[in-house]
């Protein structure tokens, strides 16, 4: 595809045997058939939400500013870098007798395990085509997502953890320190645990305020999770509170993620991304639009601009509403490009936002983190 001329592109990784993954229907993410409904909707982590995504990246007016690459399936041992033998081996099992429920919501189906192996190593080649030079902007367009899963155990849609395998090749591959930040509405609790006693990987969460779910998902996110050992101080839990939109994401950007990011000074940038912080997603309650998807992106930008020599990976994870979150994410990527003037106006978004509230938990989050995590001391 042409890129246009006089300005920088994003390189994507993208494979359609990703597609593969058949997560069923059901009540919402249960595959639980209840018998007195005529319909039953797609799981929310369905085929759908990504073909939407790479159909607005194709044909879009961001399309020209896209260049496309063709991704690969992780081989085993590259696995063995975030997740321990008897996990992988457990999944495999699992592939091989058929699939089943892996945790709650979470199906390994006939087709799962290659489409995560897929998303792996997709991502993990994105990571490479930066570290080898040869662009600075990549996006792994990938599912399953990844951000949940931990070492031990998936959990929340995801096997395979696809930003922590590639936060662990930068690492290998010589760079210093790696920033993280995480705009999906649900705690990336997979990565954070992969790297709790680090403290070469700076792990930052922006998440509603949703607590454990089970034991899938022991982590509360909540601002005391902090890291552990050479790692306390590294982990940045930043919960806000339901209905938090643009203008509190902002803030959360501005006081919160921006100054940590400024003081660790990283040689390299990891966004993770879910558009399920939207305004109208199903997994969701928080209220970004458009604007705010477009906003958190330039940010992003400018910081890995002003650290890593403008290296950024972004990875892909939740987004439900199958339309709106193919918007989210075209508005993400206008704002990486730093483009002067929006190229999609927003088909749906109104939301009357008053950040009273998300202001003031940022500014209490702020000053515990002053408190209580000796890098930002004196921030």
């Amino acid at each position: 595809m042409a890129v246009a001329s006089s300005t920088e592109s994003i390189d994507v990784f993208w494979h359609e045997g990703m597609l593969k993954h058949d997560t069923g229907k059901g009540v919402f993410d249960t595959g639980l058939n209840p018998g007195f409904l005529d319909v039953l909707e797609l799981h929310p982590e369905n085929a759908d939400r990504i073909k939407n995504m790479v159909s607005i990246l194709k044909r879009g007016p961001i399309s020209p500013y896209i260049s496309w690459h063709l991704g690969r399936p992780a081989q085993h041992p590259e696995l063995l870098s975030f997740h321990i033998p008897e996990y992988i081996n457990e999944l495999v099992k699992a592939d091989e007798e058929g699939g089943r429920m892996i945790c709650c919501g979470t199906f390994l189906n006939p087709g799962s395990w290659n489409a995560s192996l897929l998303a792996a190593g997709t991502t993990l080649s994105a990571m490479k085509h930066i570290l080898d030079g040869h662009g600075k902007l990549a996006y792994a367009l990938v599912r399953p997502p990844g951000h949940h899963a931990q070492p031990t155990q998936a959990d929340g849609y995801c096997f395979l953890n696809n930003a922590g395998l590639a936060i662990q090749l930068a690492l290998d591959s010589g760079c210093r320190k790696v920033a993280v930040i995480d705009i999906d509405v649900h705690y990336g609790n997979g990565t954070a645990e992969g790297f709790y006693q680090s403290d070469r990987v700076l792990t930052i969460s922006l998440h509603m305020n949703h607590g454990s779910w089970g034991p899938s998902h022991p982590q509360n996110g909540s601002v005391d999770e902090l890291g552990e050992g050479d790692g306390f101080g590294y982990n940045l839990n930043i919960p806000l509170p339901n209905g938090t939109g643009d203008r509190g994401y902002k803030y959360a950007m501005s006081e919160l993620v921006i100054p940590a990011i400024n003081k660790f000074e990283p040689d390299m940038l990891v966004m993770v991304v879910g558009q399920d912080s939207s305004a109208f997603d199903p997994n969701g309650r928080q209220c970004l639009t458009l604007n705010g998807y477009r906003m958190i992106g330039g940010m992003t930008r400018s910081l890995a601009n002003g650290h890593c020599s403008g290296r950024l990976l972004i990875v892909q994870e939740g987004g439900y509403h199958i339309t709106y979150s193919a918007y989210c994410l075209h508005a993400t990527l206008e704002g990486v490009l730093s483009l002067p003037l929006p190229l999609l106006s927003d088909p749906i978004a109104y939301y009357p936002e008053d950040e009273a509230f998300a202001v003031k938990v940022v500014e209490s989050i702020k000053k515990f983190q002053k408190d209580n995590v000796p890098f930002l001391k004196g921030a």
